[in-house]
Formats: C-alpha cells, structure tokens, sequence
C-alpha cells in the first residue's frame, strides 16, 4: 500500500470511528508503521472524525517530526507497542466508552482484563492487559507497556482507553471494535453469572487457528 493510500484509510477509518461514537471529540489516536521504518501518526488535538491525509504526522525511524502537525502526545504509547510487538504495522488508541468503564472495575484481572466471553474475542483480541493510571503523554506508560513484553497486542489503560496493535491498520480497527462490543457484553452480564468459553472450548479454538494466548488467564 503506498503512503498516500496508508493516509487516506487512516482518515477514512478514523472518521469511521469518529461517527460511530467510539472516540469522542479530540480523543483517540491512530497510527501506522511504513515500509522505510518510519510511521504516519495523527496529530495533537485533532479530531478523528476530521483527519486532512496532508496534515498527517510523518515521523522518521527515530520518532523525529518530518512533515505534517505536531504529532499527539501519545507517541510513547504508540512506540512502545511497535517496539515490544514485531508483528504490529499499526496502532489504534480510543476513549471508547465501555472499555473505559471496565478499565474502571475493582474486580479486572490486569492479566486478562476481560473473561473468554465470544471465539471472536479471542481471535481478534486474544487478551487483553490492564495497566495502571498514568497522566496521558506520561512517558511511563511505555515501560508499563514494554513491561508486558509483547505478550498482549490488546491493553487497556485504567481510567482512560484501549490501545490495540495489528499486523494491518483494518486488523487494529476490527480488534478494538472487538473489544469495545465485549466490554459492552461484559457489563451488560456482570452480576448475571454468565456462561464463558470452557477451557476445552478455548484449547480446541487455539489450536484450529493457531491463536498463541498468554498463559495466565481466567480459570
């Protein structure tokens, strides 16, 4: 995909976002991994539902400002998933309400923040991370997340979001989507002793698709 078209999706699927109430206002974050080492980020302050492809962030191998806006304060954020997950080609980072709201509760497990709920769950998300508060653009939340060690390409910020890495900026969307519609599940049933994926049920799905899931997790 050529940088004019990695522009143009990061805009598209950001408004996409945007008008879908998953990122409010001036929050959120998305960005995205080239081929020459370098990465396209969207700016400080700016809305994903009104993206300008030229006004991109354009940073180099070193995470110096190129071309484009100042860059959001969430870089380190950002860098320290590519860093930890070899894999990861983009990022996406929201202020989606549900994930925010279980980011919130006493009882989430930081290693598996969510319950083996839906197949789709564990194929998009695998599982997902809790990491304690820090101030947005707090340059500690990357050792919080390089602390992980690139076991979880889905973690969510206590207090604050989610922040997925994929393979492909559409794989980032889709998987925080995932996660945002099973946190919404998750309140929806809490309190309600809902029925899971059974260990065997979770086993027989790994090992049809091959999925890889961090070894701690809900009994």
């Amino acid at each position: 995909m050529t940088e004019t078209r990695v522009r143009e999706e990061i805009c598209r699927l950001g408004r996409s976002l945007f008008e879908r109430g998953l990122t409010p206002g001036s929050s959120g974050n998305i960005s995205v991994r080239l081929d020459d080492g370098g990465w396209l980020v969207t700016p400080t302050n700016a809305s994903l539902g009104f993206l300008d492809p030229a006004r991109l962030s354009r940073l180099d191998a070193a995470g110096k400002l190129t071309s484009g806006d100042a860059p959001t304060k969430e870089v380190p954020l950002h860098t320290a998933l590519y860093q930890t997950r070899s894999s990861a080609r983009a990022v996406v980072h929201l202020h989606s309400t549900h994930s925010v709201a279980l980011s919130m509760l006493p009882e989430i497990d930081p290693r598996a923040a969510l319950p083996p709920m839906t197949a789709y769950y564990l194929m998009k998300c695998g599982q997902t991370a809790l990491v304690p508060y820090y101030r947005p653009g707090d340059p500690a939340v990357a050792d919080a997340i390089k602390g992980l060690a690139g076991k979880y390409s889905s973690v969510l910020l206590a207090n604050h979001g989610p922040v997925v890495a994929g393979d492909t900026l559409e794989a980032a969307v889709f998987a925080t989507e995932e996660l945002e519609e099973t946190a919404k599940l998750y309140l929806l049933l809490r309190g309600l002793n809902p029925r899971y994926l059974t260990p065997g049920q979770i086993a027989d799905l790994s090992k049809t698709l091959g999925l890889t899931l961090p070894e701690h997790g809900h009994d």
